[in-house]
């Protein structure tokens, strides 16, 4: 499984937009959230009557905050026009300027709209392989994991015993439905099998 995290400063419009296209074109094994750095208190209104027009109702979904966990598990990133407001996202960000539709009215929201329509459709149809087996994202939570690995076992394992049992640990969540906490998780996991005599994750890594 594999997650395309959409960004831009309220999810009242664009981000939204964006991943509800995303997710009805889509194959299953890729899904799609979206975050704000400054969440708006609803979707604007435009833009629920311009995603009723193509079929997709929005009215049902709020604006959601951009949380470090989301942040971390996120394999893909798009940034939509926040510009110095976007927040880092430590792995490959496609950048898309597109406008803001906050309170424009539903005539002006669909130009903007069709263009996020066909920024996603080319998304899906020119970086699907990319996103699907892209390790930016696993390499970065790798190097989160390591320090504190390498402090407690320094003196029973080596540099390279170490990073082995955590990237086994953490490719077993690369699939997972739901990847919240996974960073915990995988320490935990990590920790247990590098004091374990015979470390299966360990074991498997080095076959």
């Amino acid at each position: 499984m594999k997650y395309v995290l959409f960004v831009c400063n309220h999810n009242a419009g664009r981000s939204q937009m964006a991943q509800a296209f995303f997710e009805r074109e889509a194959p299953s094994d890729v899904r799609a959230e979206s975050a704000g750095s400054n969440p708006a208190a609803a979707i604007w209104p435009g833009v629920i009557e311009a995603m009723r027009e193509v079929g997709i109702d929005l009215a049902g979904r709020r604006p959601r905050k951009l949380m470090p966990e989301m942040q971390l598990h996120a394999d893909w990133a798009v940034t939509m026009g926040c510009g110095d407001a976007c927040p880092y996202v430590p792995t490959t960000v496609d950048a898309w300027e597109i406008p803001d539709p906050a309170g424009l009215p539903v005539e002006a929201v669909r130009p903007i709209r069709d263009v996020i329509e066909r920024h996603v459709h080319e998304l899906i149809e020119d970086k699907l392989e990319a996103i699907r087996t892209d390790e930016t994202a696993h390499r970065y939570r790798l190097v989160r994991m390591l320090p504190s690995l390498r402090e407690e076992f320094e003196d029973s394992r080596t540099a390279q015993e170490i990073r082995a049992c955590a990237d086994a640990v953490l490719a077993r969540f690369d699939d997972v439905p739901v990847r919240s906490h996974i960073m915990a998780i995988a320490l935990r996991e990590a920790r247990a099998c590098l004091r374990a005599e015979h470390c299966a994750a360990l074991d498997a890594a080095v076959r």
